[in-house]
């Protein structure tokens, strides 16, 4: 995959460019309508498919406490979107400070100053997308830069499955409550989180159990407990059993939650590597144990419910 980070790159892509443009957080059924819309008119009249996304999250910068839980952070979006779309070339635009100033009309001007004259043939965005500073941008204003500037439109209604709008929020609230049946209707894929393996105790080791202990960038995740799931990474694929939950860290005795991964079979360090965690399905509630030796025993069980988990999937 081509990663571009400066609109003044799309200079260097083979046009005419058709356009897919948003957000795409959790790369979900309504988004990839939008990406096949782009890439219909591609196949339609030759030409490149470009994605244009934006990092961070806009809500992110310009109401922080409003910010929701991420479905996709960009690095999971971006493989989310070359894995299921067979995506080549996204423009990852930075979303600062500065650009927030950008009225929607000052954004589409900016890519139109970017490529050849007349080297936008389409761009496709949801129906109900506003963009710019204000909200200044819609569909409106595309069709009429449009008329100007020679560029068709595509605005993409909403999309519905088993009649369900799909939208960021719903599948966040599914996954929030555990349904993950809702939540891979509406993504058109099973729910992932996307994870970097970072160090932790250790303990897992020292009772025959070790862990991958993973920061999931600020990713939805679903509740707390013990679950069956399927780890991807570095082109091998594990079942393992996971425990979602609560420890205290080191730095100010802060508490968060932390998804630690034990993997069968894995026998290699993977520390430091991103890993892709489904989750399967749900086994039992966290819980705390008096010593090592109850802990030790619990995840044996643990890993035994997962396996048969695994082995009634066949």
């Amino acid at each position: 995959m081509d990663i571009l980070t400066d609109i003044a790159e799309l200079q260097g892509v083979r046009g005419p460019l058709h356009l897919a443009i948003g957000v795409f957080d959790g790369v979900h059924c309504g988004h990839r309508a939008v990406i096949e819309a782009a890439k219909r008119s591609a196949g339609e009249s030759g030409g490149s498919v470009v994605v244009v996304t934006f990092d961070p999250h806009p809500i992110e910068l310009l109401s922080p406490r409003n910010a929701p839980r991420l479905l996709t952070a960009s690095d999971h979006k971006l493989h989310l979107l070359e894995r299921h779309l067979g995506v080549r070339q996204v423009l990852v635009v930075s979303f600062t400070r500065e650009f927030a100033e950008q009225t929607g009309e000052e954004f589409v001007a900016s890519l139109i100053a970017a490529v050849p004259v007349g080297g936008i043939a389409r761009i496709c965005v949801g129906q109900e997308w506003q963009f710019g500073k204000g909200r200044s941008g819609d569909t409106a204003l595309l069709e009429s830069l449009g008329q100007r500037y020679g560029f068709e439109v595509s605005g993409v209604g909403t999309v519905e499955v088993g009649g369900m709008r799909v939208s960021s929020t719903r599948i966040r609230e599914a996954i929030a409550a555990g349904d993950f049946e809702v939540a891979a209707a509406l993504l058109g894929r099973v729910y992932t989180v996307f994870g970097t393996v970072i160090k932790g105790r250790q303990l897992g080791r020292t009772i025959g159990f070790p862990t991958a202990n993973l920061s999931v960038h600020s990713e939805q995740l679903p509740p707390t407990g013990v679950y069956a799931v399927r780890a991807t990474g570095s082109g091998d694929s594990w079942n393992g059993v996971a425990n979602l939950g609560y420890r205290p860290t080191v730095e100010g005795g802060e508490v968060k939650r932390l998804l630690e991964v034990h993997l069968f079979g894995l026998e290699s360090d993977i520390y430091g590597e991103d890993l892709e965690v489904e989750f399967i399905e749900y086994i039992r509630p966290e819980q705390k144990f008096e010593g090592l030796e109850a802990l030790k025993g619990q995840i044996a069980r643990d890993a035994a419910a997962a396996r048969a988990i695994f082995l009634r999937e066949k």
